[in-house]
Formats: C-alpha cells, sequence, structure tokens
C-alpha cells in the first residue's frame, strides 16, 4: 500500500508518497498540495491492484537504449527483414529520437515528425511501424502506460498501376532477351517465382516427372551480399509446371548435381537481376513498346548526352511474378490455386492483388439457382 507522509522544511509544507513497486522497490515521489499527493496514491494502488502499474524510472531509458534491446529481441524474422528495420532505425529513428527518453516521446511530436520526413506515404508508414513496434514493447515490459504512436494520421498510399503480359508479349520477351535468358523469363512468367526463389532454387527440387517446382528458400541481396533464408512466407509450397518447358528444363538439368543450383549467373555465380534490370530488359522493353519517354516539369522529353530521347517505365523481373498471375487467372484457376502458387499468406491476400483480373461469376451462381431450383420443383 502507499502512503503518505507530511513534512515541512525552511517553512514550506511538502507531501511525500511511499510505495513499493511490484518487484518490491520502493519509490518516493513529493508533492506541494496534498490534494494531488492523495490523487497519485489511488492512482497507483489502482495500477498495482489490477497489474498495469509502470514504474516511472524505468520509462527514463533513452530510445537508443530501448532500440537496441528491442531489436536484440527480433528472433527468427527473415534477414531481409532484420535488414530493413535496422536501416528505418539508423537512417530515421534514431537521429530524432535516439536521446529522448521514452516517457519524453509525445503523441504530438511523432505525428509531426512523421509529417516531415521526406518519403513517400508507403515509405513513411514502414517507418512508423518500426517505432510503433518498439514502443508497443515498452508498454508490454511496464515501461510506458501507453503507446505514443498509435493513433497517427498517415498519407494515403497509392496503389502503382501492374502492368501484365500476355502469352504473345512473353515469347517475344523471351526470344529479346536471348538465350542466357530465355528459360529464365519463361520460368519466371509462368510459375509467378519471386526472383530471390528462383536464384535459390536447386535441382533436386524439379520435379518433372510430376511437373512441380519444390520452392522452400530464397536468396536476397543484403548489405551486397546474397543471403539465403526461407521464403517470405517460411512455408514450402509446390508450383506446377507448364509442360512446353519440360524439355528446356531437362536440359537445364544435365550434368548438374542434386544440390547444384537450376540457375546460376556469370562464371557460375549466385543469380542476381541487375544484369537482367539494368541491360537485357531496357531493350526488349523498347521493342516490345512498354516503355515510355521521360519528361521534365514542362511536358518536354529529356535528353541523353548524345541528344537521345530517355526512356523510362522498363520491365523489370517482378512484372513477370505478375503476369504469371494474370495467365493462370486467365486459364481459369481459382484463388486459391493462386494463393498457393505465388506463396501469398492468404487468399484475401491475392484478391487484393489480383481481384478484379477473375472474372465475374454472379450471373453463373444465378443460373446454378435457378436451375437447381427448377429441377427441385420439378421433381415434387
Amino acid at each position: 500500500m502507499a502512503s503518505i507522509e507530511k513534512r515541512v522544511r525552511n517553512g514550506k509544507i511538502r507531501w511525500y508518497v511511499r510505495y513499493r513497486t511490484p518487484e518490491g522497490e520502493q519509490r518516493t515521489k513529493t508533492f506541494d498540495r496534498q490534494v494531488d499527493a492523495k490523487n497519485y496514491v489511488t492512482e497507483t494502488e489502482g495500477s498495482l491492484l489490477v497489474g498495469d502499474f509502470v514504474d516511472p524510472r524505468l520509462a527514463k531509458v533513452t530510445l537508443d537504449e530501448w532500440a537496441d534491446k528491442w531489436f536484440a529481441n527480433k528472433k527468427g524474422l527473415a534477414p531481409t527483414t532484420l535488414s530493413r528495420y535496422d536501416d528505418i532505425l539508423r537512417k530515421h529513428i534514431k537521429p530524432r529520437w535516439g536521446k529522448v527518453p521514452l516517457n519524453r516521446i509525445r503523441h504530438e511530436d511523432v505525428q509531426q515528425w512523421l509529417n516531415d520526413l521526406p518519403l513517400q506515404a508507403a515509405s513513411v508508414r514502414k517507418v512508423h511501424r518500426v517505432l510503433s513496434m518498439m514502443l508497443d514493447y515498452a508498454v508490454k515490459a511496464r515501461r510506458l502506460a501507453n503507446n505514443p504512436a498509435r493513433g497517427v494520421e498517415l498519407g494515403r498510399v497509392k496503389a502503382k498501376p501492374k502492368r501484365f503480359l500476355t502469352h504473345e508479349q512473353v515469347d517475344v520477351l523471351a526470344r529479346e532477351v536471348g538465350d542466357d535468358w530465355r528459360l529464365i523469363v519463361l520460368f519466371l512468367a509462368y510459375t509467378g517465382l519471386r526472383w530471390g526463389e528462383l536464384a535459390a532454387l536447386r535441382a533436386d527440387r524439379i520435379d518433372l516427372l510430376h511437373r512441380r517446382a519444390i520452392i522452400e528458400q530464397s536468396y536476397s541481396p543484403i548489405r551486397g551480399k546474397m543471403t539465403l533464408s526461407d521464403t517470405k512466407g517460411h512455408e514450402r509450397r509446390e508450383v506446377p509446371i507448364p509442360r512446353f518447358l519440360v524439355p528446356d528444363l531437362y536440359a537445364q538439368l544435365e550434368g548438374k548435381g542434386h544440390g547444384d543450383l537450376l540457375f546460376t549467373g556469370p562464371k557460375g555465380a549466385i543469380l542476381r537481376s541487375q544484369t537482367l534490370r539494368q541491360t537485357v530488359f531496357p531493350r526488349a522493353s523498347k521493342t516490345l513498346g512498354l516503355c515510355v519517354e521521360k519528361l521534365d516539369s514542362e511536358g518536354e522529353p529529356i535528353l541523353d548526352k548524345s541528344g537521345e530521347r530517355i526512356m523510362t517505365g522498363f520491365l523489370t523481373p517482378h512484372e513477370l511474378r505478375h503476369t504469371a498471375a494474370s495467365l493462370a487467372i486467365a486459364s481459369g484457376a481459382d484463388v486459391k490455386v493462386v494463393q498457393q502458387m505465388l506463396g501469398h499468406k492468404s487468399a484475401t491476400m491475392t484478391l487484393d492483388l489480383y481481384g478484379h483480373l477473375f472474372p465475374d461469376r454472379l450471373d453463373v451462381v444465378a443460373d446454378a439457382m435457378d436451375a437447381a431450383r427448377t429441377a427441385a420443383l420439378a421433381s415434387r
């Protein structure tokens, strides 16, 4: 129980509140007015009783110290996720909040800081998420009564329009990229693998008898080094392989051991996407007519040093993943099949990304119900 003691020093009355924390440590807080001391006793005893007491001394730790403690406990996350959190801490959160004690972080200050960040809305949301997770951890550790980053207003993220290639465009693209990249382009466009999953795919994970690719691991570039980890969803999945790819895959597997990578870069190195993105795809994108002129603020074409118009909007490897989803849906695959093929966590995620591509089947449902009713009444 908390207690109040009246003291007089130098002719001035002070009120001392004493109480013990759940850990048994004694704490003292001083007030000039008796009513404030009584209110504090009521609040403290109530929080101790219900188990949500927050020790004021523990909340004085700086965010720098707390961020290090929080990050050290983030076990089991993918290396790419840990790397992203570390970058956000170093570049954005610690420079602003590092020397600030947890109990001095104010909701309105967090809101203003997020408003002033020179980042796109999607990036601001990622920064806010990391800060909010750290402060949530402080609440759970009884260092804060509430999370001051909760409930801030965040800008709306504008979804970028997705580009989907047709079968004909994929065929032209595969011819344009040359023999070194042809099978890779076709494989990505008809299986929907992420680039890192393709780079980590090994020979013994290809089952040509049943036409399946078994996806279990992924490579990610982290500070210039290709790092192997589980797939994004941390789950093993099987992806169907179209029949027309089987002969090419047989040839690709020739001479490879079970544990060898199916696809490699120059000199057998781990496959990276830069060459495809920076040299091969720009040329192929121009052939397919998929890129556009880069314009200045006045809408005029921007020229390079040789006077040629600079183009932008080139294809990316990830757009082949979108293409695979589009071609699968157009071929009649339902949402659960597409979800499994792409390795999404849920069908909801698949629908959020590609729901507009699924055909409107409301008439099919209505006609089926109509036929069932007619048959039921006729039999009666």
